[in-house]
């Protein structure tokens, strides 16, 4: 009977130490309760890369429209937007609309 206590003791000696039962109780307070606990920044280096990528993606939508914004600053480029997306056209011409099978095919299931 007197080997059981003996067992547990040898696991539960390093706990009767005062500078080890702060540590566990600071690492704990730290991990778990603190306003900096690591969850938290855990959940704010998530919130970081989401912004980033963000970040990256409107970076790259700023750059397509200066491109855009480029051509259109010239006569041609607006000529050419307006012809391809309002129809437009020069007096005394006609134009021709040619679309094809795949295109009305999408057309038709965008429309639903």
């Amino acid at each position: 009977m007197s080997e059981a206590p003996n067992r547990y003791e040898r696991f539960f000696k390093p706990f009767r130490n005062i500078f080890v039962l702060s540590l566990i109780v600071f690492a704990i307070w730290m991990l778990f309760f603190d306003s900096n606990s690591w969850f938290i920044h855990n959940e704010l280096n998530q919130d970081i890369k989401k912004l980033e990528e963000e970040k990256k993606y409107y970076e790259g939508e700023i750059e397509k429209d200066k491109t855009e914004i480029e051509t259109l600053s010239t006569e041609q480029g607006l000529e050419k937007y307006g012809r391809e997306h309002y129809k437009m056209k020069k007096e005394n011409e006609d134009i021709y609309i040619i679309e094809y099978e795949d295109s009305l095919a999408n057309k038709s299931k965008d429309e639903e």
